[in-house]
């Protein structure tokens, strides 16, 4: 069934990067201007997954779930500014690919896929990114959590490239780490292939995906794409 889809659409941080360490370093500095205590990069890695405005929301109550109501809104809208500035020009400090990432996604390009990205990051950010890592050739889209109304976990952005691309959703796979990705892929009628790395936390519903993966590269295994 997989070997017949056209479009692999993939999460970004936690899927391709592990862009956990320059998040990290953005939010400990927007704390640390604010006066507030600094928070460890292991916790920061928990919180990943939901866009730039969450994750700050996050950092300012210092916890994954809450009520709005606990956000300040007047320092919310100062932290964002303070971690929006100092994460554009810092984004590929501390960030990397995961092994064996370009090789595959070359493999997958030259085998006919068309490749996209669907992050809940920012779009400002994806294009420096791929570009530093040498990797944009590869993808045919992306789109970021601001292009659309709803990001993941709501299928918007995933419909959005299914429709740009003209592909209908039987012939697309989603790649991605964490809940968000799978539901998303879910709602949109779309194959879900779960990498067991990244930033997935502990989501029960999340490790009973039927398709899932440890390594990168095991995508072509799944594919039947010459791995070698």
């Amino acid at each position: 069934m997989l070997k017949e889809k056209k479009l692999i659409i993939f999460d970004l941080d936690g899927t391709i990067l592990d862009s956990a360490k320059s998040l990290a370093n953005a939010i400990n500095f927007t704390l640390d201007s604010l006066k507030r205590e600094k928070i460890s990069e292991d916790t920061i890695r928990n919180w990943i997954g939901n866009g730039a405005q969450m994750l700050v929301k996050r950092a300012l109550v210092k916890k994954r779930d809450f009520d709005e109501n606990e956000i300040d809104k007047e320092l919310f809208e100062k932290a964002l500014k303070i971690f929006l500035d100092f994460y554009s020009k810092n984004l590929t400090n501390g960030s990397t690919l995961y092994p064996n990432v370009k090789n595959s996604l070359l493999k997958l390009k030259n085998s006919g896929y068309k490749l996209a990205i669907a992050t809940n990051k920012p779009t400002k950010f994806i294009a420096p990114l791929l570009e530093f890592f040498e990797i944009k050739e590869f993808f045919d889209l992306y789109i970021g959590g601001d292009i659309v109304d709803k990001k993941k976990p709501h299928p918007m952005m995933l419909i959005e490239i299914s429709k740009r691309l003209r592909v209908d959703p039987k012939f697309i796979v989603m790649v991605g780490d964490s809940i968000n990705d799978l539901i998303a892929a879910k709602r949109a009628n779309i194959d879900f292939i779960a990498l067991t790395y990244g930033y997935h936390g502990e989501e029960e519903e999340f490790f009973k995906s039927e398709v899932k993966i440890k390594k990168f590269e095991e995508i072509l295994d799944i594919l039947g794409i010459k791995n070698g």
